[in-house]
């Protein structure tokens, strides 16, 4: 990754840090997709150089840079236009070279909870064909009467506990579906550079990006 543009986030007392992360990066998102191949692989990376995942110190911080390895992939995907409406809260740099003297690098990867309720129930509903509410409060039959009593015989998704994780996190909505979600971030530092593909959310569980 040769090339970066930093994006920083300007809070105040009615706009938090968090809402702004939710409208920063769905828009953000709409332009990795629409920057990916045909194999659905981006070349945009993102980093987050204030992440923070201590116990009781989760965050994101105030900035992300986005990484490529051409400095016209940057220029085409345009950060300053993508986020023009929200220009009051929002500071984007112009490209630059990554520079010489590095931190490191890292790995940051989508964390998805195997237990999350809604997941589960997305699952469900497009394998009887039904949507997200009615698979969410629907009672779904887990085993026979005759069946070990030790289980229940029925539950509801939307009962169940939802996890918790204990990273940062972005809430975002579905463009396919409309419904929110939470987008957890994992952070891996690395000694080395490590090419690949980013997915929809600029994250990657092998490719990394330049730490400074």
């Amino acid at each position: 990754m040769r090339f970066y543009l930093e994006i920083t986030l300007l809070p105040n007392p009615e706009v938090g840090l968090n809402f702004l992360w939710s409208k920063v990066f769905q828009q953000l998102h709409l332009g990795f997709v629409e920057m990916q191949n045909e194999e659905r692989r981006g070349a945009i990376g993102i980093g987050f150089p204030k992440y923070r995942a201590e116990e009781k110190r989760l965050g994101l911080g105030d900035k992300c840079r986005l990484f490529a390895e051409d400095e016209s992939t940057l220029q085409r995907f345009n950060a300053t236009q993508r986020l023009a409406r929200l220009s009051d809260y929002v500071h984007c740099t112009g490209v630059r070279p990554v520079p010489d003297k590095l931190l490191g690098y890292a790995v940051y990867r989508r964390a998805q909870p195997k237990t999350n309720p809604e997941r589960l129930a997305r699952r469900y509903a497009r394998r009887h064909g039904v949507d997200l509410a009615t698979a969410l409060n629907m009672t779904v039959e887990v085993r026979a009467a005759a069946e070990n009593e030790v289980y229940p015989l029925a539950f509801r998704y939307c009962d169940m506990l939802k996890p918790s994780v204990a990273l940062p996190f972005i809430r975002l909505q579905s463009l396919s579906g409309g419904q929110t979600f939470c987008l957890w971030v994992a952070k891996t530092e690395a000694t080395a550079p490590v090419a690949g593909n980013f997915n929809a959310y600029g994250l990657s569980s092998v490719a990394t990006v330049p730490e400074f």
